[in-house]
């Protein structure tokens, strides 16, 4: 166990700089929702303060996964999604389609944030079991959202170079969802829920 003094040193610099780099995020988003004035723009912009708000507020992790893979594949995840580009050419569907399914997978990603409330964090850490909303479920829900997300954005812009992101960057979030559930399977309560919840991310699939 580290002393106190030390895990409260590095806590704060971390929830400082998650905290710096999504109001900027927000900042950002907030300018292209007030251009276009798209629901999905609001609902990410949503999202994205959400994650500043539950930093502040969040829990001091009782254990904290900080082995190299654990950073690789959470760092992937993030860094992501900023990097998918639009297309001139035309999707798989009609914008109106995809906006839709993008809509609903932010209002999942905002649900489950709200839901897990101050056990929320970045990197896989123990900050309080959550079992109820949609985390009755599946064990990830806000990352059942961001698969969604995507989803509709490939069916939008079907790329190339989408496609190897959205792969790359969801193959990631499997990777950070298997390090969160083996940082809390020495929680006894997060174990009884794995009985009653058996699916990740995809209800009858994974």
């Amino acid at each position: 166990m580290k002393p106190v003094r030390f895990r409260m040193a590095t806590d704060l610099p971390a929830r400082a700089t998650v905290c710096v780099l999504f109001t900027l995020l927000s900042v950002n988003m907030f300018r292209d929702w007030a251009r276009t004035g798209h629901v999905t723009g609001l609902l990410l912009l949503a999202s994205e303060l959400l994650v500043v708000v539950l930093t502040v507020v969040r829990r001091r992790a009782s254990i904290v996964d900080r082995s190299s893979l654990a950073a690789t594949v959470t760092a992937i995840s993030l860094i992501g999604p900023p990097l998918l580009r639009a297309s001139t050419e035309p999707g798989f569907l009609p914008d109106a389609a995809t906006a839709a399914i993008s809509g609903l997978g932010l209002i999942v990603v905002v649900i489950g944030k709200i839901t897990l409330g101050r056990s929320f964090g970045l990197v896989p850490a123990n900050r309080g079991v959550v079992v109820a909303g949609p985390y009755t479920m599946v064990r990830h829900p806000i990352y059942t959202g961001y698969v969604i997300t995507h989803a509709a954005f490939l069916l939008a812009h079907p790329t190339v170079l989408n496609t190897a992101i959205i792969a790359i960057t969801d193959a990631a979030l499997v990777v950070r969802a298997l390090a969160e559930e083996r940082v809390l399977s020495g929680d006894a309560k997060y174990r009884s829920y794995c009985r009653r919840v058996s699916w990740h991310l995809v209800p009858g699939v994974f």
